[in-house]
């Protein structure tokens, strides 16, 4: 019904244009003189100009987008290209073209730049250009290209829009920092003072006395079988530099901070050759096994980049109710902008295996603790934990001055 309404309205307002021409022939006809046919003849071009606009099909324009560049992180500057190409050279007197794209593109640009007028006149082909700056992390979709024009008295107006979908990726941005194995850094007193120690159970370096709480895989049967006693293999320990990351999505102002810092200690363990994992609950769950290399670098900076603090319930509680718990021995980092009592005794439960836990409390530059925070933080470190406070701007120096912590 809308429809069919406002195809009622656009044809009277050619019935209008028409009559308005047939008006103004009848005035010069029975007027006579310069004046009323000079105002006829000057009509006609524009209701000439507003039919032949009534019949232009739009449909016949092709748009392209172009984008400079697909591997983009977020505060850089993405160019985009928008390209129209006409077979039939009518003069067009303006161009309304818009990149119709998720609002989100727009969220730090200094303006929403993907909308102009051109005014083409006879040029078969047509291209805009537009900048976004700051490009803010996330996923970001183009979905199509809407272009409209009209007539110089504002009656006719045409516009139509052109399907032409395609995703952006934009991936967090990151701190270089120089990271160290934390062995080196605890000897302050404030934690252990190296890492656990870690059984490599592929190689049995020889046989001790069997002791309770020894596993049943580690027996050495063909002993038992020859002198009717229980010996247990001994194995080579060595020491383990792997890394599990904590992230917490409860909705903060801090969370795009805590998304940057924790894509920058990713890049940094990976560096060093150390192996990394990461754990992130919100409305879904991830949970990526401790790897290392390139290709655990794109996984996991493919999460941040789509990750967003959409948790219904805090840390703690989360963690009481997780149900998963790494085998693996791992130093837990856990990256979050509050620190509260329930989060500390979760976490201290959910990581009694691990070797050592750090908690990183990422705050915006000059952002000072709360008296409560404080109080936290000792309680942590009473508890065994360590807490170091990151501002936005000092991510660089984290593991330099984490002794200090």
């Amino acid at each position: 019904m809308r429809k069919k309404f406002q195809w009622v309205k656009v044809v009277g307002k050619l019935l209008f244009m028409l009559l308005l021409l047939a008006i103004t022939f009848s005035y010069a006809m029975f007027q006579g003189g310069f004046v009323s046919w000079f105002l006829f003849y000057s009509f006609i071009p524009f209701a000439l100009y507003a039919v032949t606009l009534f019949f232009y099909p739009l449909g016949e324009f092709r748009v392209e987008r172009k984008l400079q560049t697909r591997a983009l992180k977020a505060g850089e500057p993405l160019t985009v290209t928008i390209t129209i190409k006409r077979s039939v050279p009518i003069p067009l007197f303006y161009l309304m073209v818009e990149d119709l794209v998720t609002p989100t593109l727009f969220l730090n640009a200094s303006s929403t730049v993907g909308k102009s007028i051109i005014y083409p006149w006879f040029k078969r082909e047509i291209r805009l250009d537009y900048t976004v700056d700051n490009l803010p992390r996330g996923e970001h979709v183009f979905s199509a290209v809407r272009v409209g024009t009209g007539d110089v008295f504002g009656l006719f107006t045409k516009e139509r829009t052109i399907p032409l979908a395609e995703e952006v990726l934009v991936y967090p941005s990151y701190v270089e920092m120089n990271y160290r194995p934390l062995e080196n850094q605890f000897d302050q007193g404030t934690a252990t003072s190296e890492l656990k120690i870690q059984k490599d159970t592929t190689m049995a370096t020889g046989l001790r006395e069997y002791q309770a709480g020894d596993r049943f895989s580690w027996i050495h049967w063909k002993s038992f079988a020859r002198m009717n006693e229980l010996k247990t293999k001994e194995f080579e320990e060595r020491q383990s530099n792997d890394v599990l990351i904590l992230l917490d999505r409860t909705p903060s102002a801090n969370f795009e901070q805590m998304i940057t810092f924790t894509a920058s200690v990713v890049r940094a363990v990976l560096k060093k050759g150390a192996q990394i994992g990461l754990l992130s609950f919100g409305k879904s769950f991830y949970s990526s096994p401790i790897r290392d290399g390139q290709e655990q670098m794109q996984q996991l900076y493919f999460h941040l980049a789509k990750v967003k603090d959409d948790s219904s319930s805090s840390l703690g509680k989360i963690l009481e109710g997780a149900g998963i718990n790494y085998q693996q021995s791992a130093t837990m980092f856990m990256v979050t902008s509050t620190l509260s009592k329930g989060s500390i005794y979760a976490l201290q439960h959910y990581a009694k295996n691990n070797p050592a836990v750090v908690i990183f409390l990422v705050k915006r530059m000059k952002e000072e603790l709360t008296v409560e925070e404080k109080s936290l933080q000792a309680l942590a470190a009473s508890r065994g934990m360590v807490v170091k406070v990151c501002r936005e701007g000092e991510f660089r120096t984290t593991f330099t001055e984490v002794k200090r912590a």
